[in-house]
């Protein structure tokens, strides 16, 4: 077979009638110069020598900067693109300061173990090229206990994540003594990276590491990096409490780019239903691959990765062989996903399908190929996918093939809000009051709160005091100390709503029984079900037994030609109503709610057509969540100016609309924002659109939606103007019978009719 190289291939995409009709929008962006300095006179000449022997003759601007800043006591922030050097701009200021005095320490926190070794690798080369005995360790779950004191008591710089950080070292730091008093600098990759959630909760930990930091006499300068979002210099003074130097103007090179939005045909004119984008990013992937074109393909699922890794093994096989093809998300194993990252950077792997997992800038190498199956959900992690091809001055080819829903539809018909529109807000609420008591008790375990003393300037006297009456803290002489037994920070979850995971165990050899890989409950219950087709690294699995109590899934491999899709019922009560806006037609309110969601029935589809072949019940418990949400509540007066038509069809289709539109608002995982309509809620007996909260008391992303709900509102009646269909589509409102798309118009013009006249 002939060999095609990215040049002939871009060109068939240009001429070929079949291409240039899916391809809606063909974005290039010019090749960029390196903008460079000479190495800082006060940079150490050992610094330089090393740098120079691998290949770094100048810094980059923004590296120089950072440097430069950090050197005059500022907390910086630097923003620039993937593979665009970021590390040097923490680096070379942190190994200055030990050649200067090798009494100092540094503490880098990396969001995975994944970043952390690939960091650790870099700096010890670095390292090495100097000829000094710096000692850089990482400090995670997988370090053995006979190493651990010599990285407390030798460790130069210590690479760590928050999670290691909250319950493993600021809860010891009595064992930390000689690395806090020298602390000097505090290292956040990845800044982005902390929002939502896991965010609100790392906020916190770096407030209690402020706080050891300042007990013995240390005040650490913060060095955060981040991919590009709108409020970097926010979330940095959000997440650390200081006051930040942005540094935005990046000096690194880029090679050309040529972004493309695909669009795929449609099979179903009436209903505007598209051909399937996961059998167009397939039949994509494979015209790279076949070329040895090396090329990474995003899905939004882990069930959709392992879709598409399977159907590239076996269509690429005659060509490349299926290990030259891998999938990598969370729950493969730590030593699989390293053997991966690093196949990838040798060129052994050609082709790697992925979660988001490596959106973060793990190193795979210079590939040349990205394409994303749909919008990631939100500008900033897009570019983040983006960025996974085609580092320094390679040329290289995004390509975003959409899916048919709403949001897809709206971006690929609008390149220009992709394009000219910033990136989100990444937000976080670090004073959460579910988040900010778990931590207090956790802060209190490490050192006695003093009577008047604030948690990095926040007033927590009536907090402390509603401990002392649980009898968690108690109150003498001035000061509130710990009293329980118990060890607060192993009970408290950085990540996850869910404190456990299920282990899922590979049966099909019963004399070697193995772990291959794990998963959160909420996620188990859909996934991991008896009977349910589990797909790992392309190989299907099937559920002998979920042990629901023991948290453990055994499964045996099987080869069948279908996957299986799961239903959750949820029902929803509203416990307190905190705020409300009654308005003529409808009552927009926000408050608590009780979620209690069930997983009732699963479905087996077929792999090669998708459609329904069998289905079967779920038998698990029904899990209980207490959050906080936001509901519309429509009047009679206006369910009655919809009698010509299925109302419930008409409040389906909003709730299909604000699902797709609400999480790319607040900048968070479309699975943290759940939507659920009630023809008949229990609290008012009225037509409710639900949006809640998937985390207990919540993180502030409904109390956004609530606040904002007019902007909410502008972005659905745009995406819903957008979609070409007359009567509602899967594209728009979702599946409907009868005229539902004008049945939503109405519904959202009279809401943002009262909205503006409730502002």
């Amino acid at each position: 077979m002939f060999k095609k190289d990215l040049q002939d291939i871009l060109n068939e995409f240009r001429t070929s009638e079949k291409w240039s009709e899916r391809i809606v929008h063909w974005h290039e962006l010019e090749a960029v110069e390196a903008r460079s300095v000479e190495f800082p006179k006060s940079l150490d000449e050992r610094i330089q020598q090393a740098l120079d022997r691998r290949g770094i003759g100048s810094l980059y601007s923004h590296q120089n900067e950072a440097f430069q800043y950090t050197r005059k006591k500022e907390n910086v922030v630097a923003v620039t693109p993937t593979a665009s050097g970021k590390t040097l701009c923490y680096n070379l200021p942190v190994l200055q300061e030990i050649i200067e005095d090798e009494e100092s320490r540094a503490l880098y926190l990396f969001p995975t173990k994944a970043l952390a070794q690939d960091q650790k690798s870099e700096l010890n080369e670095i390292i090495d090229e100097m000829g000094l005995a710096v000692k850089c360790f990482t400090y995670d779950g997988d370090t053995a206990p006979n190493i651990r004191q010599a990285v407390r008591k030798a460790g130069h710089v210590v690479i760590t994540n928050p999670d290691m950080l909250h319950s493993a070292i600021l809860p010891h730091h009595t064992k930390w003594v000689a690395f806090f008093e020298n602390l000097k600098y505090v290292v956040i990759d990845e800044l982005h990276s902390y929002r939502g959630v896991f965010g609100s909760h790392v906020a916190n930990v770096i407030r209690r590491l402020k706080r050891i930091a300042n007990y013995y006499g240390s005040n650490p300068i913060f060095i955060c990096t981040s991919a590009t979002i709108a409020n970097p210099k926010e979330l940095a003074e959000e997440l650390t409490g200081c006051q930040m130097r942005l540094i935005d103007q990046n000096g690194a090179p880029r090679g050309k780019k040529h972004f493309l939005f695909y669009n795929p045909p449609i099979v179903n004119q009436a209903l505007n239903i598209r051909k399937s984008a996961t059998v167009e990013v397939n039949e994509l992937a494979k015209k790279f691959l076949e070329n040895k074109i090396q090329t990474i393909v995003f899905a939004r699922s882990r069930v959709r990765v392992e879709i598409i890794l399977s159907h590239l093994q076996t269509i690429t096989k005659k060509f490349i062989g299926p290990e030259a093809i891998r999938g990598y998300r969370g729950g493969y194993l730590p030593k699989q996903r390293r053997e991966i990252e690093r196949g990838l950077r040798q060129g052994n792997i050609i082709g790697v399908v992925s979660t988001n997992a490596l959106e973060l800038g793990v190193d795979i190498g210079q590939l040349q190929v990205c394409i994303m199956t749909g919008y990631p959900g939100s500008v900033a992690s897009a570019w983040q996918q983006a960025g996974r091809a085609g580092r320094r001055q390679n040329e290289s080819v995004i390509m975003m093939v959409a899916s048919s829903t709403p949001m897809d539809q709206y971006i690929i018909s609008h390149p220009e809000y992709f394009f000219k529109k910033s990136p989100e807000s990444a937000r976080v609420n670090p004073d959460n009051l579910v988040i900010l008591v778990d931590h207090l008790k956790c802060a209190s375990y490490e050192l006695p709160f003093k009577r008047g003393e604030t948690f990095d300037g926040v007033d927590i006297e009536d907090i402390l005091e509603f401990l002392a009456d649980e009898q968690v803290l108690h109150g003498r002489a001035n000061k509130w100390y710990w009293m329980n037994d118990a060890f607060p920070a192993h009970g408290i979850s950085l990540r996850s709503a869910s404190q456990e995971n299920v282990v899922i165990i590979d049966q099909s050899d019963v004399a070697k029984a193995t772990v291959i890989g794990e998963m959160d409950r909420f996620s188990a219950m859909t996934l991991l079900h008896d009977e349910a087709i589990y797909l790992h690294q392309g190989v299907q699995f099937q559920v002998e037994n979920l042990d629901w109590d023991e948290k453990k899934a055994f499964v045996r491999e099987v080869a069948v030609e279908y996957f299986t899709d799961a239903n959750l019922a949820v029902q929803l009560r509203v416990l307190e109503e905190d705020h409300v806006r009654e308005e003529e037609v409808a009552t927009v309110s926000y408050g608590d709610v009780m979620v209690n969601a069930k997983a009732t029935i699963f479905k087996k589809i077929r792999l090669s057509t998708f459609e329904n072949i069998g289905s079967g019940p779920i038998h698990l418990p029904e899990e209980e969540l207490h959050t906080s949400a936001m509901w519309i509540s429509f009047s009679d007066h206006l369910v009655a100016q919809f009698r010509e038509s299925p109302f419930d069809q008409a409040l389906t289709g909003l709730a299909e609309l604000i699902q797709q539109v609400a999480p790319v608002f607040v900048m968070c995982d479309r699975h943290d924002l759940h939507v659920v309509p009630q023809m008949k809620a229990e609290h008012s007996e009225l037509p409710t659109i639900f949006l809640y909260d998937r985390y207990p008391g919540g993180i502030g992303l409904a109390k956004e939606v609530y606040r904002h709900l007019p902007t909410i509102l502008e972005q659905v009646w745009q995406l819903i103007n957008a979609c070409p269909c007359k009567e509602g589509c899967p594209a728009c409102v979702g599946a409907s019978e009868g005229n539902t798309k004008s049945l939503v118009k109405r519904f959202i013009r009279l809401l943002k009719r009262n909205e503006r006249k409730n502002i």
